[in-house]
């Protein structure tokens, strides 16, 4: 049987940052500290380096799920991370985004979220910290988890 896997999105799979020079410097101003509540945002967003490669590889060895969190004040974020997942996961990605506010309540083998907020922190599971001098990036996440696949 194989272990369960959750990635989150904003920072993992996709770059926040690159849809900020999308933006008018209008909507910078009217959303500014809160750029994730712009309208659309997130159909803006390109993948984060390795990304797509990589989480084709896990979902060959894992039961793998994508497990984010969405702006409550921006409806139209919840609908632009499944386009983007279907645009840029494709079949890897079918039936298997999960949009939460309380990761901790989906239970699985490891989690790779570069935050520790929604409940990553009480996730029953290891929490890979995505950015974080153990696993600054996708090369370091994809070699700790093929190790322990089995």
């Amino acid at each position: 049987m194989k272990k369960i896997l959750y990635v989150d999105m904003d920072n993992v799979l996709v770059d926040f940052n690159s849809a900020i020079s999308h933006l008018s410097e209008q909507e910078k101003s009217i959303y500014d500290g809160r750029l994730d509540d712009v309208p659309g945002i997130f159909a803006l967003m390109e993948p984060v380096a390795g990304a797509i490669e990589a989480y084709a590889t896990l979902t060959d060895r894992f039961d793998t799920y994508i497990l984010s969190t969405a702006p409550w004040k921006n409806p139209s974020a919840w609908t632009d991370k499944l386009l983007w997942a279907q645009k840029h996961l494709g079949a890897y990605a079918y039936k298997r985004l999960i949009l939460t506010h309380h990761k901790n309540l989906n239970a699985g083998d490891f989690l790779i979220d570069d935050r520790i907020k929604h409940g990553v922190d009480r996730f029953v599971g290891e929490h890979i910290h995505f950015g974080s001098p153990k696993y600054p990036h996708w090369e370091s996440v994809l070699a700790y988890l093929l190790s322990k696949e089995k």
